[in-house]
């Protein structure tokens, strides 16, 4: 028999001040990368709310012919399972990119770029080997879209900010880790869009959090630290 020796309205309030504290550490962990980029106070909760929203909006750039993985027929014999393949059927895909997690990194890259342009070599150079190095550890994954660990790439960038700018470096992490990745990991795969057997394929769509988005938060922590 199950007991809990707490009332279930006092177990809601738990879970909700669970909910609160982590929304809490996550924003301020945000909050905190954003303003060592030089990012303004005032304007980070404006640039939060846009993020948030435009992760759920996908802006349609162009549509690609592609073949429908369907799912298979199994059939049972004598304890044995067998999986007829169905075939494919054509379709198109449509690319699009992510507001939240591609478009408004890439818009604070090019604003950093721009009120950094001393620091344009090292950014370049960063950005270029972020790239290549997202391009070989970049997957595209059948119905899924182009996977990549989360890790690796903004470790790199946050190596390269160091070794290169160690005065400015969260800046250089951040746009190194953005466009490295937007570039590397999505632009180089795009001749697998039409392979992936998607409708959508969204770039830097995995979520607010997660993809561009993230490998640029976490590069300027790391490069924080």
């Amino acid at each position: 028999m199950f007991f809990s020796p707490l009332t279930f309205l006092f177990i809601l309030l738990f879970v909700a001040l669970l909910g609160f504290l982590f929304l809490f550490v996550h924003f301020g962990i945000i909050t905190y990368a954003f303003e060592r980029i030089g990012m303004a106070p005032e304007h980070l909760f404006s640039l939060l709310l846009l993020t948030i929203i435009g992760s759920y909006i996908n802006i349609p750039l162009y549509k690609k012919r592609s073949e429908l993985e369907m799912p298979g027929q199994v059939i049972r014999f004598f304890g044995y399972r067998f999986i007829i393949p169905a075939p494919a059927r054509q379709q198109e895909t449509t690319v699009a990119i992510n507001v939240g997690g591609a478009l408004i990194p890439g818009l604070i890259s090019l604003y950093l770029i721009i009120t950094h342009l001393h620091l344009l070599i090292q950014i370049v150079i960063a950005t270029f080997v972020v790239a290549v190095v997202a391009k070989r550890i970049s997957r595209p994954i059948r119905g899924l879209g182009i996977a990549s660990p989360p890790f690796i790439s903004p470790l790199i960038a946050a190596i390269l900010a160091l070794i290169l700018s160690p005065d400015q470096a969260p800046v250089v992490a951040y746009c190194a880790g953005t466009l490295g990745v937007l570039i590397g990991a999505d632009l180089l795969n795009a001749d697998t869009f039409d392979k992936l057997g998607a409708p959508v394929v969204s770039i830097g769509g995995a979520g607010t959090f997660d993809g561009v988005f993230f490998t640029g938060i976490f590069a300027v922590l790391l490069a924080s630290l």
